[in-house]
């Protein structure tokens, strides 16, 4: 059976427009860090990185689960992640300066693909590609933890409206943000369609 993230895991992936509070479990990551404007070529090529790997991963775990009893013998690709925040210079700013970005662009690994094929998968695409930041990807476990999400639709510069509704929500609620990094999902290719229908997932830890 193939795994698909739009239906195994719709309620992570499949938010509306309004706030909720959810239960997130623990997932693992192809990641690479990096520092500036998310604009520039640096950035770009991060993400040239992950998508070769990711699909590499893929075709790996596929040829391993042949004749073998698992529950999934496939996958689809999961979207592009990005955990934000600010360098430290960033942070004593009294206005947001793009080039003070500190983030980490990844893609999710299901869990059950075992971690010495993520390693033989990776080096695999390593030989074969010419990726300059592939030195620099990792792999990344997040814990299970509690989070606030939205789909926010739209400009990624017109976030701020839906974080403010998700921490009406948090507070409603009697909880409170665990810190200022947060996460989001992009649920559209905002180099193909209008700023008015990019779709992103919104999502930060609660306490």
């Amino acid at each position: 059976m193939k795994y698909e993230w739009r239906k195994q895991d719709k309620e992570l992936y499949s938010t509306k427009k309004d706030p909720k509070i959810l239960s997130v479990p623990e997932q693992k990551f192809i990641s690479i860090h990096g520092t500036g404007n998310p604009n520039g070529r640096e950035f770009k090529q991060k993400v040239e990185t992950l998508y070769p790997v990711a699909y590499g991963i893929k075709s790996t775990y596929k040829k391993y689960a042949q004749g073998k009893d698992l529950e999934f013998d496939d996958y689809t690709i999961f979207p592009l992640e990005g955990v934000w925040s600010l360098t430290s210079k960033g942070q004593q700013m009294d206005h947001l300066d793009k080039n003070e970005f500190s983030y980490d662009i990844m893609i999710r690994v299901p869990n059950f693909v075992p971690d010495d094929l993520i390693t033989f998968a990776i080096q695999e695409v390593r030989e074969k590609k010419d990726l300059p930041e592939i030195d620099n990807l990792e792999v990344k476990t997040y814990p299970a933890t509690s989070a606030a999400q939205i789909l926010h639709m739209g400009s990624f510069d017109s976030e701020s409206e839906s974080f403010q509704k998700m921490d009406r929500l948090v507070e409603e609620q009697n909880r409170e943000r665990a810190s200022k990094i947060h996460r989001e999902i992009y649920l559209s290719d905002s180099r193909r369609v209008t700023q008015e229908k990019v779709k992103t997932i919104l999502r930060y830890r609660i306490r």
